[in-house]
């Protein structure tokens, strides 16, 4: 039986190695917390016009459509931050990320995880001040982690 991260892999086309390359770099001190809020500010926000709470494809804006915007903000950029190197923010607010389980609720799908995908893609173009490194390396590990999720997502659906 794979692992999850096995798994991840496989699914992702980004191996493992790849995926774990941003500690090879602390990307907060290159970056700065402004460059995480503004990611996730256009990921959630694109600056007014509701990217991810105006996509196109319902079934994807659903999955959001309990999360006030600002919250889902504030939590995506406190969990980059403390994943890339910088201060505890997410953990000391709402304890241990524990990605699987709070995703549990929704649906974590290929489909879903390409369209997440889609989005932090336009994320990362749209944020000044990521530099070509940083981007590939956030990108790695962005992927792997969306299939990380699909195959933990798998374990509530083992069949299908």
């Amino acid at each position: 039986m794979q692992s999850l991260q096995q798994k991840a892999a496989e699914w992702s086309g980004v191996a493992s190695a790849d995926a774990f390359s941003i500690d090879e770099t602390n990307l907060f001190h290159r970056l700065g917390l402004q460059t995480f809020v503004d990611l996730s500010t256009a990921f959630y926000d694109s600056f007014g016009d509701g990217r991810v709470f105006a996509d196109e494809q319902l079934w994807f804006r659903s999955i959001f459509g309990e999360s006030k915007k600002e919250d889902a903000i504030q939590n995506q950029y406190e969990f980059f931050v403390q994943r890339m190197g910088g201060p505890p923010l997410y953990s000391q607010r709402k304890g241990h990320p524990a990605l699987i389980g709070r995703h549990r609720p929704y649906p974590v799908t290929h489909q879903a995880a390409e369209r997440w995908l889609h989005h932090m893609e336009q994320a990362l173009d749209a944020t000044p001040g990521i530099d070509p490194d940083s981007r590939i390396k956030m990108m790695n590990f962005f992927r792997h982690t969306a299939f990380f999720l699909v195959a933990g997502d798998k374990l509530k659906n083992p069949a299908d």
